[in-house]
């Protein structure tokens, strides 16, 4: 039987293992399903939020927090490379592989390359600031627009700079060790076979947890999952 969890269990764990995503024929196999109920089940999970499919056809194209097309982010190990959504989900990818990682970003999305380094479970590089302009209650207006602007920067002054060049609004400003612990926690149940999505009232809380009290990070009360 196809779930939302043992179809997201399946997908990430090939990501994790091949660097890419299986394919409709390739999940049949794994699964013991017909076609058809993998095609179902993507667009099931879709629409739980589980998974984000291309426009015209069942193929994935973002399971968070990987991303299975080139982005701003790019995330490697000794045992292989990926891309992640953003600054948070390429947190998100360190957090699952349980690996020493290097993460390579530009800042603001423009010129400016540089590494992040995750060693035995720590941050290297401390400085760094992750700015969250979209607010968390419609990040799954346009998932897509939401995550590629949750970007790194070196200071305040950089993002107020950066959001009037680009006529973004400010949002909510993070230091990037925060968000590397946030995101162990926020993606720590993503490989269990039994994975759900985060009830409303467990987002508040996590969020709530880790100090993130600005208005971007305000959900509203509702029966759906984050």
């Amino acid at each position: 039987m196809i779930t939302n969890s043992n179809l997201h269990f399946t997908i990430l764990q090939e990501i994790i293992d091949n660097g890419f995503a299986p394919n409709v024929s390739e999940l049949s196999k794994i699964l013991s399903a017909t076609e058809n109920e993998i095609i179902k089940g993507l667009h099931d999970l879709q629409e739980y939020h589980g998974v984000v499919l291309h426009p015209n056809e069942p193929k994935v194209w973002v399971i968070h927090p990987f991303s299975l097309s080139p982005t701003n982010f790019y995330v490697k190990t000794q045992n292989g490379e990926w891309w992640g959504n953003c600054a948070w989900c390429s947190l998100g990818v360190a957090a699952l592989l349980k690996d020493d990682v290097k993460i390579i970003t530009t800042i603001g999305a423009e010129t400016k390359q540089i590494e992040i380094n995750i060693i035995d479970g720590e941050i290297q590089e401390k400085n760094y600031f992750i700015h969250f302009p979209i607010p968390m209650k419609n990040a799954w207006d346009n998932v897509i627009y939401t995550c590629s602007n949750m970007l790194v920067f070196e200071n305040e002054t950089q993002i107020e700079e950066w959001t009037k060049k680009h006529n973004i609004s400010k949002g909510d400003i993070q230091p990037i060790e925060k968000i590397w612990n946030f995101s162990k926690k926020w993606y720590g149940n993503h490989l269990n076979p039994n994975w759900k999505k985060w009830t409303i009232e467990e987002a508040k809380e996590i969020f709530n947890e880790f100090d993130l009290k600005n208005k971007i990070w305000q959900l509203e009360d509702s029966n759906e999952r984050f």
